[in-house]
């Protein structure tokens, strides 16, 4: 029987487990054990994923001006979707001939920079939605990112079939909705936490069909709540018209309240997992043999992973996929793929290795733009006969002679891209917003840090300026370039005062400042990165801590909340223990299923 065995990861030295489970996966998919941790090999896929950073480009086919992922001083070509998408080129082109005396990842990075990228990844047709990245089949969504099926969307992230939203993250299902966290089918509300199936509700954590309700947590089925407390629905809105949600120094005062609540009163479960067996990780819905994986639903095998969006089956280290089935070492794929290592932005493919940007194609290594190809090597047509007699000789070329970064980590096959080959810089991707690192951290891990873009404008009005009250809010601020609250403007220049991207200034467009006053908002302080930031900081870190049931009997073992029912260990401490997203460190009150179903459910 296959033992587990313990690593040294090769890029922070600290040491893992390969379990039994994990050895009889990579001998199924014919690939070595890996040599960095599963956190690292996390990160080194987030930094080939850059969803926030866009830049204006002029397509290099048409010469029409387009948005694009790549900063326009990148050395390698970028195409609109129209002309990628075109007849009017083949990737086939660039094909290359295999050098035995060359390591491969070199070979590869060659290619990558002469094939044409794609400006975005828009997998399906949007109207008005060219500000929008990782989307499809949205219209007029605006800055926003990981957003499919939406409509009049604005600076959110991972939306699903939203409408009317602005400033939201993980939301599905809802419409006029501001400001909500990991919610589904929410109407007419704001500010709400890991709720769903709530209306015309505000500043609520952890709370399901809720109907008027207003800083509360822990609510099932309730109206007319406030605080927690009951009361009848003419006695809250007299208490809800006692308060100016359009009053910018209002909400904030409000919001820290909120934060309080959520971070030291309220019952956390210590995992949002739901209709699940045998799993473990955060946000796991309708799946089974979950482990160590975040975002997963409709699924089965699946471990290290996140952001599965539906029916991925036996998939192992992959971010941001679709519909699949044995999947190693990927991020970012469509749907109806099989058997894909190794590789980034693909679709509807099977048997790919080391491949990205390729669309409905099989049999496929180190390949870039093929759509409808099958046995290619580097974009070089071969029969299948040549093509499965060269594939093991590159392998062996992998493992002898393997390409060496310039920190001395060694990639040999079965390693993912090495992230000095990545056409981003760390700042730029998805890395930053989970793990975040400062410039000098960057560059010392060897990871590149990009600085931020001269500023083209001036601002015209300091964060202090902005009006407290939405209703003293007019037209004329649609003109106005709003310094950002985390930028302090000294002399003539700014100065950065964040590692959120801030960038520095912000305007209100028409639909935005219409949506605050339809809402009644106050208009937003920070600009959008930092306030996508700030909403990321509210969910659960991508990392798993073990830990006890912090339910002691009668109430919670940092007495601050107080048990409202009998558990089935009576007034003894919990004896549960679980893997959970909760830092041991942190103050909210973390209890088991068990413990928290007595309580809230």
């Amino acid at each position: 029987m296959i033992q587990h065995e313990t690593g040294q990861c090769q890029n922070c030295h600290r040491q893992f487990v390969i379990e039994p489970e994990d050895f009889l996966f990579y001998e199924r998919i014919g690939v070595p054990p890996p040599t960095w941790c599963p956190e690292c090999r996390m990160v080194r896929r987030m930094i080939w994923r850059n969803e926030r950073s866009l830049y204006k480009r002029t397509c290099e086919l048409c010469g029409e001006n387009t948005i694009s992922m790549y900063a326009p001083g990148a050395t390698f070509k970028v195409y609109c979707r129209e002309c990628w998408y075109s007849d009017k080129w083949d990737a086939s082109a660039y094909g290359m001939n295999y050098e035995a005396d060359i390591p491969f990842f070199k070979q590869w990075h060659k290619l990558f920079v002469a094939v044409p990228l794609l400006n975005l990844f828009q997998i399906r047709t949007s109207i008005n939605s060219e500000f929008t990245n990782y989307a499809g089949d949205n219209k007029s969504c605006y800055l926003s990112y990981s957003v499919v099926w939406s409509e009049n969307v604005a600076y959110s992230y991972a939306a699903d079939k939203d409408r009317d939203c602005y400033d939201c993250t993980f939301l599905k299902n809802s419409e006029l909705c501001y400001g909500n966290i990991d919610g589904s089918n929410n109407y007419r509300s704001t500010y709400l936490v890991r709720c769903r199936d709530c209306v015309d509700s505000s500043f609520l954590f952890d709370c399901v069909n809720c109907n008027s309700c207003f800083l509360s947590s822990n609510l099932r089925n309730k109206n007319y709540v406030f605080e927690n407390k009951q009361y009848t629905e003419e006695e809250y809105f007299k208490k809800i018209n006692e308060i100016e949600p359009g009053s910018f120094l209002v909400l904030n005062s409000i919001q820290e309240r909120f934060n309080g609540l959520i971070g030291g009163h309220s019952v956390h479960k210590f995992a949002n997992i739901l209709k699940s067996l045998n799993s473990t990780g955060h946000n796991i819905l309708n799946s089974k043999n979950i482990k160590a994986s975040f975002e997963a639903y409709d699924s089965e095998n699946i471990k290290y992973c996140a952001r599965i969006a539906a029916r991925a089956k036996d998939c192992y280290d992959c971010y941001g996929i679709g519909s699949g089935e044995l999947y190693y070492e990927i991020i970012a794929s469509g749907f109806e793929g099989y058997r894909a290592f190794f590789s980034f932005q693909i679709d509807a493919s099977r048997e790919m290795y080391y491949s990205s940007f390729c669309i409905n194609s099989s049999n496929l290594f180190g390949c870039i733009g093929l759509r409808n190809k099958q046995y290619c090597i580097l974009n070089k047509q071969y029969t299948k006969e040549e093509y499965e007699k060269l594939v093991p000789r590159i392998i062996e070329g992998m493992n002898s002679a393997p390409y060496i970064d310039k920190k001395g980590k060694v990639y040999k096959y079965g390693e993912f891209f090495p992230p000095e080959l990545s056409p981003f810089a760390y700042n730029e991707t998805i890395a930053q917003e989970y793990f975040p690192l400062t410039k000098e951290e960057a560059l010392n891990q060897g990871y590149s840090c990009k600085d931020p873009e001269p500023r083209q404008y001036t601002i015209t009005m300091t964060n202090d300026q902005i009006p407290d009250r939405i209703k003293d809010v007019s037209d004329s601020i649609l003109n106005e370039i709003i310094q950002c609250a985390h930028t302090s403007i000294l002399g003539s220049g700014t100065s950065l005062d964040c590692n959120e991207q801030c960038s520095e200034a912000f305007k209100i467009i028409p639909q935005e400042l219409q949506f605050y006053r339809k809402m009644n908002l106050p208009l937003p302080r920070l600009c959008p990165n930092c306030r996508h930031y700030q909403r990321i900081k509210q969910r659960n870190p991508l990392k798993l801590w073990r830990r006890k049931c912090m339910c002691t009997g009668r109430e919670s073992d940092n007495e601050v909340y107080e048990n409202a029912t009998d558990h089935f260990h009576g007034e003894d401490h919990c004896p549960n223990e679980f893997e959970t997203s909760y830092a041991p460190e942190r103050s909210e009150i973390v209890y088991c299923e068990q413990c928290y179903n007595a309580e809230v459910a």
